[in-house]
C-alpha cells in the first residue's frame, strides 16, 4: 500500500526541467490530484522569504527537491560560483520551509559528482567524503554535499524525515540540448542532429571517448523518487539512520564508454559518418558508476535500456533538432 495518500499535497520543486517534469509525469500517471508546482517567475527558489510564504500557503505534505543550477563541464567550469551560490541558496530555502511547515517526506535530488573523482567502482553511498572531488565540477558537488548534510542534520536535531537520492547521469525529452552547458548525451544527440542536417562527414567528441558513463532514463528516475517516497515508514525510517547520512543511489548499475555512447547515438539518429575523438579536450571523471545494491535490495530496479532510452528522447525533440 503506498504511502502517499492520492490527494496529499505534493510539491515538486524544479519542475520544469528535466528531472522535474519527469516526476510530475509520474505523479499524475500514478493518480495524484495535488501535485504542486511553480515555475522560477512565480517562486525565485533563492529567496527564502518567498518560498516560506509558499509553503504556508499551500502546506505541502510531501517534496521533492529537483530544482538546481545545472550543467556540464564547460559550464561548471566557467561558472562555479554560480553554481555554489545559487544551489546552496535553493537548497537552504527549501529545506528551511520544510522544517517550518512540519513537511511529512523530503526527497533532495543530488547528482553522482558527489562522490570523490578516485571513489571505488561502483561508488557505494558511503564512499561520500573519502577523498578530492573531480576539479571540473568540485562547487557543483560541495553544494549538493552540503544539502545531504543539511538533510542529515535537521533530521538527527529534529526528527525530520528528509532522504537524499543521488541519480546518475541522467538523460531524456525534456534535456538541455544547448551545446554550451548541455551534459555528454544531449550533446552528442545534438551535435549528431546538426552533422545529419548539413551533410557533414564527422561528428566532433570531446576527449578520448576512453571514461564510462553510465546514464538513467528520466522516467525511470521518477519512478525511483515515487517509489522511495511511498516506502513502508519501517523500510524509510531504515534509509534515516543517525550514524550515516540518508543517502541514497539511483542508478542503472551498468556503463558505456563515452565511445560507445556516441556510437550508439549515431546508430539511432541514422549517422553514416564519422566519429572525431578530440584528446585536447577535458574528458573529466575517467569513470562514475553506481552501487545501485541499496536501491535494488528495497526492490527498485530500472526499466528503460540505454538504446530504447535514447530513441525515446530523439522521438521527443526530432521536430526541435533536425528542423
Amino acid at each position: 500500500m503506498a504511502y502517499m495518500p492520492k490527494d496529499a499535497p505534493i510539491y515538486v520543486a524544479g519542475h520544469g526541467g528535466l528531472v522535474g517534469s519527469a516526476i510530475v509525469r509520474e505523479l499524475e500517471r500514478l493518480g495524484y490530484t495535488k501535485v504542486l508546482t511553480r515555475s522560477r517567475a512565480e517562486l525565485d527558489l533563492q529567496d527564502a522569504e518567498a518560498v516560506l510564504r509558499f509553503f504556508q500557503e499551500t502546506k505541502p505534505q510531501f517534496v521533492v527537491l529537483a530544482a538546481a543550477k545545472v550543467g556540464g563541464i564547460l559550464a561548471n567550469n566557467t561558472y562555479p560560483a554560480d553554481f555554489i551560490h545559487d544551489n546552496l541558496k535553493i537548497q537552504n530555502s527549501v529545506i528551511e520551509a520544510c522544517y517550518a511547515t512540519d513537511v511529512d517526506r523530503l526527497l533532495f535530488l543530488g547528482s553522482s559528482c558527489i562522490y570523490p573523482k578516485m571513489a571505488p567502482q561502483p561508488m557505494p553511498e558511503s564512499c561520500l567524503l573519502t577523498g578530492p572531488l573531480e576539479p571540473t565540477n568540485r562547487a557543483y558537488a560541495l553544494a549538493k554535499i552540503a544539502g545531504i548534510e543539511m538533510c542529515w542534520s535537521y533530521n538527527r536535531q529534529f526528527g525530520t524525515k528528509y532522504l537524499a537520492a543521488m541519480p546518475t547521469n541522467l538523460y531524456g525529452p525534456n534535456d538541455n540540448f544547448d551545446l554550451k552547458n548541455s551534459h555528454v548525451l544531449p550533446a552528442l544527440i545534438r551535435k549528431t542532429a546538426q552533422a545529419i542536417k548539413d551533410g557533414a562527414e564527422a561528428v566532433e567528441v570531446w576527449g578520448s571517448g576512453t571514461p564510462k558513463r553510465e546514464l538513467l532514463y528520466s522516467d525511470d528516475l521518477a519512478e525511483a523518487c515515487v517509489y522511495l517516497l511511498n516506502l513502508p515508514e519501517d523500510e524509510y525510517a531504515k534509509l534515516l539512520r543517525e550514524d550515516t547520512p540518508p543517502l541514497i543511489n539511483i542508478g542503472t548499475g551498468e556503463d558505456v564508454t563515452i565511445r560507445e555512447l556516441a556510437e550508439t547515438v549515431a546508430r539511432v539518429l541514422g549517422f553514416k559518418g564519422v566519429l572525431r575523438f578530440d584528446p585536447s579536450k577535458p574528458d573529466g571523471t575517467p569513470r562514475k558508476l553506481m552501487d545501485v545494491s541499496l536501491i535494488r535490495s528495497l526492490g527498485w530496479k530500472h526499466s528503460v535500456e540505454l538504446e530504447e532510452g535514447i530513441r525515446r528522447t530523439w522521438e521527443a525533440v526530432r521536430g526541435e533538432l533536425a528542423g
